[in-house]
């Protein structure tokens, strides 16, 4: 009772049952303590803790949001973890439903570690990856994210039509550090660079097909004609072109910290695929 009026609790299934002399076995009498949580507590949301179940919240109707921990190695922590990314989370303006999302990532981090540990944004965003569009991220997200401590690769490209070249292209920039970060040319930004006829692919669908990739960490979309501020903004180790570069300047050479030229494979470009298929 002394925490009358706060904006929410997080008590754990056996703390919920204490507080309120009553049993919780099923969906029914958890939906009823969310209920009375809420009510009689004056709370603005009502949630209930469940271990490896998950986290259980009342909106309108009751919904679970389950623990997506793969390995658990020390618990110590989780409940704090959880109560400070709920905080961060809706301090930022998110929905409670993400929230908890939220949450349920940071707290299956800091049980994967022994002893009382902390989850960075970065750690937080590979567990929710599952998802391709949380992948797809703005500079900003994306400067809020990246840990100081690991080797950043930078590339940028239209990828119109993905194609193997692509593919085996993107998997050497990964090759050279621990995260690739794509740089994706916008609409209007290939338009203004290949003409009215391109893209093929619109910017969004373009996105979600390179997240698909496994070498790809992160797409940050870009409308200028050539990612100079991008780069500036980020300040990759390494910058990655094509060997079609050698002997040119490379944008953003001045900024990261070494450049690096990979060769194409022979014969595959999207210019290619468009010329076959307006012959079929």
């Amino acid at each position: 009772g002394k925490y009358k009026g706060a904006t929410l609790l997080t008590p754990n299934k056996k703390e919920a049952v204490e507080a309120l002399g009553m049993q919780i076995n099923d969906k029914d009498s958890l939906t009823k303590a969310l209920q009375r949580l809420k009510d009689e507590l004056d709370l603005k949301y009502s949630l209930i803790t469940l271990s490896q179940d998950g986290i259980a919240f009342y909106e309108e109707s009751l919904k679970i949001s389950p623990t997506v921990a793969k390995e658990v190695y020390d618990v110590t922590g989780a409940g704090d973890t959880v109560l400070a990314s709920l905080a961060f989370a809706l301090s930022k303006g998110e929905r409670l439903e993400d929230a908890v999302d939220f949450a349920n990532a940071a707290a299956a981090v800091v049980v994967s570690k022994v002893g009382s540990a902390t989850a960075t944004l970065y750690e937080i965003k590979r567990v929710q990856k599952d998802d391709l569009l949380k992948k797809i991220v703005s500079l900003q997200e994306l400067l809020e994210i990246l840990p100081k401590q690991k080797r950043v690769v930078f590339t940028n490209g239209c990828f119109d039509i993905l194609h193997a070249g692509h593919v085996s292209y993107l998997q050497k920039a990964k090759s050279f550090g621990d995260i690739l970060v794509v740089g994706l040319n916008s609409d209007e930004s290939v338009r203004r660079l290949k003409g009215e006829s391109r893209p093929i692919n619109p910017q969004d669908d373009r996105a979600v097909v390179l997240s698909g990739l496994e070498s790809v960490d992160f797409v940050v979309v870009f409308d200028e004609d050539t990612p100079y501020n991008l780069i500036k903004a980020i300040k990759p180790d390494i910058l990655v072109k094509g060997a079609d570069y050698e002997g040119k300047e490379v944008v953003g050479s001045d900024i990261a910290k070494e450049t690096r030229l990979v060769e194409f494979v022979e014969g595959r470009s999207t210019s290619r695929i468009i010329e076959r298929v307006g012959k079929s």
